[in-house]
């Protein structure tokens, strides 16, 4: 057998060069490239072997671990899964700063390679240069953090593991169920070490999306299921996308009339103006969607975690039949749900098929479709620009609403935390699923413009808005930066409250005081505009909404990053729509506002599905 010798390095980076993925008839490299920060624990291996690699697997260079995971994991999420990256540091801080982001990519689903550099297998010079010693376990290093947050974890500790463990990672990463980050601890001694690796081993491998079918016994179980409800809405979440089944579903609401809601990795599998769209279900959702959905007698869940921003809590459909098509049998089964296994557009393309000419009754369509026509007034008005000459800060809906009116058809708006993403769910009119890139999984403050990045890079082609808080700001700017280094150009939008105005609303809403969120008035202020400046970008701040309209069509027109900063209101949130949440309030009240609060928190928990 034909043999190359090369260190585990080299093998490790010409595996990852030579996967390829099969997306709309054309076939692509898997992976878009690989993130690095160099250091002493992966300069000296990996490190040659990306240069050597450079022209079929491109390397980028961050300003941060955290963000450039957080920028592979929004090439992927882009991506519809369909192609990924990598990320490699050197041990210690370097590895231990990706772990967020690794959270990020578990709880979304979302694939990532991360390669951290490791302490060395050999032993022989411990402890070195950031090595976590434990005192009663030799074999824990600092790597051992991405545990519980891999779907795959390994530590390559002899270089010929490699050929057991970069298949076992595609599988991983490639799966529609399984999919999820990938952690493989490369210990600095193990990069270096050189054998002979059998040619075949780097043949080319094209990868396509596996899209199980329903089995035929809950295929028939959920059909019967359908077919006996009155009042059905089906939930639409990321499983959708990563399907690539928006046409399928579009297709199963206009054949059987099921008014469809979204969840915030959902939202864009519908247009915003489809007639069958509801808008957004949950604490974050519309009036429409969360008052049918309270009304339901059947839920069809389709590609959806059904986590608890989706079901407020367990008390907004709670009393309702569950029935969940999805990819990943543990999503399936929540909640008491009659499952139905499947990838999400054959389930749905097969559930239609058994239904035939079935439709929902006539009263609970027209119910809907006045809902939504509802609806789309009320955020019309809430998004409205202020009057000329108003003397308020503008709120955040309407700034984002100057954004959506003012964004390119191809647009793409990225945000993850602080109040935007409950604006966003509510009142964004996403035109496809690319345009809507939310990550409220984990909701990770800071993800936001080192995604944006990641999105840019996967769709180099469109218009990509980052709306940003002051808060998640000051958390990660960094990769503004890599943005204009790469010409990677982004439009963000800081919208600034000074300090954590979503947290402050939420602490007074369950009976506290203001405390800690919002800064005071002696506080300095940001100049979000120089300090976007010094990092490269074109920036700029506006006074109100007119200015902003004003510059949108200027920023959008510039080929290098630009940053509009404008101030907003810190105490009003879009009042319209929603549905409770459970934060815990406290037993022991002892001020009005803590009463008040309390017996709010008794009166909604009573509507909770049994057993939350």
């Amino acid at each position: 057998m034909a043999s190359l010798r090369l260190t585990a390095a080299e093998a490790t980076i010409r595996f990852l060069a030579a996967q390829q993925a099969e997306i709309g008839g054309r076939t692509l490299p898997i992976f878009g490239g690989v993130w690095a920060i160099f250091g002493h624990g992966n300069v000296a291996g990996l490190g040659p072997a990306l240069h050597a690699h450079r022209r079929v697997l491109p390397t980028f260079r961050a300003h941060n671990e955290q963000a450039m995971a957080h920028a592979a994991i929004a090439f992927a999420k882009t991506h519809a899964r369909r192609r990924m990256m990598a990320c490699t540091t050197s041990i210690g801080p370097g590895a231990t700063n990706m772990v967020t982001a690794a959270a990020v990519a578990h709880v979304n689903r979302l694939p990532v390679l991360f390669l951290p550099g490791d302490v060395f297998a050999s032993r022989r010079p411990d402890p070195v240069l950031q090595q976590v010693e434990d005192f009663g376990d030799a074999t824990v290093s600092a790597n051992d953090c991405f545990r519980p947050v891999s779907r795959y974890f390994d530590r390559i500790m002899r270089a010929e593991q490699l050929l057991a463990a970069l298949p076992a990672a595609m599988r991983v990463l490639t799966d529609p169920a399984e999919c999820g980050p990938v952690t493989l601890a490369f210990p600095q001694d193990v990069q270096t070490e050189a054998m002979d690796w059998p040619s075949d081993f780097f043949r080319k491998r094209v990868w396509r999306p596996r899209g199980p079918e329903p089995d035929a016994a809950e295929l028939r179980a959920a059909a019967e299921a359908l077919r006996a409800a009155k009042r059905p809405v089906l939930i639409a979440g990321g499983g959708v996308k990563y399907a690539c089944a928006e046409a399928t579903l579009a297709e199963f609401a206009r054949s059987h009339g099921v008014p469809v809601a979204e969840t915030q990795a959902g939202k864009g599998s519908l247009a915003w103006d489809a007639p069958a769209n509801l808008g957004a279900i949950g604490v974050t959702g519309s009036a429409a969607a969360n008052a049918l959905a309270a009304q339901a007698d059947l839920v069809l869940a389709v590609g959806t975690r059904l986590q608890d921003f989706t079901t407020g809590s367990r008390a907004l459909f709670g009393r309702a039949k569950l029935v969940a098509l999805n990819v990943a049998a543990f999503d399936a089964l929540k909640h008491g749900a009659q499952p139905l296994v499947a990838d999400a557009g054959r389930g749905l393309a097969a559930l239609s098929a058994v239904l035939g000419g079935w439709q929902v009754p006539r009263p609970w369509q027209e119910k809907a479709a006045a809902a939504t026509a509802r609806w789309h007034r009320t955020v019309a008005r809430v998004t409205a620009a202020p009057k000329r000459g108003a003397n308020d800060l503008p709120t955040d809906a309407q700034v984002l609403g100057a954004v959506n009116r003012a964004m390119p058809k191809q647009g793409i708006v990225v945000c993850a935390a602080g109040g935007l993403p409950g604006e966003l769910h509510k009142l964004w009119r996403a035109t496809d699923a690319a345009s809507y890139h939310l990550e409220y999984g984990y909701s990770c403050m800071g993800y936001e413009i080192a995604g944006g990045l990641g999105a840019k890079l996967a769709a180099p082609q469109r218009e990509v808005v980052v709306m940003v808080g002051d808060g998640s700001y000051l958390m990660m700017n960094s990769e503004i930066a890599t943005s204009v280094a790469l010409g990677a150009k982004l439009t963000i939008v800081v919208l600034d409250n000074r300090g954590f105005g979503c947290i402050n609303r939420l602490q007074r809403g369950t009976g506290g005081e203001p405390f800690r969120n919002l800064l005071p008035d002696e506080a300095p202020r940001v100049d979000f505009a120089a300090h976007a400046t010094a990092l490269g970008a074109q920036a700029r701040k506006v006074a109100d909404i007119a200015e902003l309209e004003a510059a949108l069509p200027k920023a959008f027109a510039a080929k290098r990053t630009q940053v509009i900063v404008i101030d907003t209101d810190p105490q009003t949130g879009t009042a319209e729509g929603g549905a409770w949440w459970e934060v815990p309030v406290t037993a022991a009240p002892a001020t009005p506002a803590q009463k008040a609060a309390r017996r709010d928190y008794e009166t909604n928990r009573k509507r909770q599905a049994a057993g939350a």
